[in-house]
């Protein structure tokens, strides 16, 4: 088996561990994992999400930190890092995050709310109220996104019934 295989096989049962809120098992086998592949960007930010869920803010930013020098443009790193740094009182950095996040990906729907509920936080309820907004947004676009290809994937396969070649049971 490769080392890249035993990294991947104690990434995968750390995230079962993580599912489960098992969080501290979960650390133990994505820090295996990185032990074996230290550039695994997936441990490190899984292992980083774990620490945050038991409130462990610097060790979580230290993870995401680590995934942001592996990989600058991930938007997802930024953001919980900024939720790391929020966690910790920094609310300019949190901040500054949270804005790199959504620039990086100007859909990216729970960077707006986190910096949302920051900037209600900061006593800046325009600015909060402009992030709710961009959320309520992103949700309805999201959902007729999804009612669309639905529809596509339903009249494609109503296509097929009809030729015989779909079963109306796989519906």
């Amino acid at each position: 088996m490769s080392v890249k295989n035993n990294a991947n096989e104690y990434f995968q049962k750390g995230m079962e561990e993580f599912v489960g809120h098992n969080y501290g098992r979960s650390i133990e086998l994505l820090s295996r994992a990185l032990d074996i592949d230290p550039d695994h960007k997936l441990a490190s930010m899984s292992r980083g999400a774990a620490y945050l869920k038991l409130d462990r803010s610097l060790d979580a930013i230290d993870d995401f930190n680590r995934v942001l020098e592996i990989d600058s443009e991930y938007a997802r790193a930024w953001h919980l890092r900024g939720l790391a740094r929020e966690k910790t009182g920094d609310d300019d950095a949190a901040l500054n995050d949270f804005n790199r996040a959504i620039e990086l990906d100007p859909e990216y729907g729970a960077a707006y709310f986190s910096r949302a509920t920051l900037f209600t936080k900061m006593g800046d309820t325009d600015r909060a109220t402009e992030d709710a907004q961009m959320v309520t947004h992103l949700t309805e676009l999201n959902i007729q996104t999804f009612a669309e290809e639905n529809n596509i994937w339903r009249s494609h396969h109503l296509k097929l019934e009809q030729e015989g070649i779909a079963d109306p049971m796989d519906r």
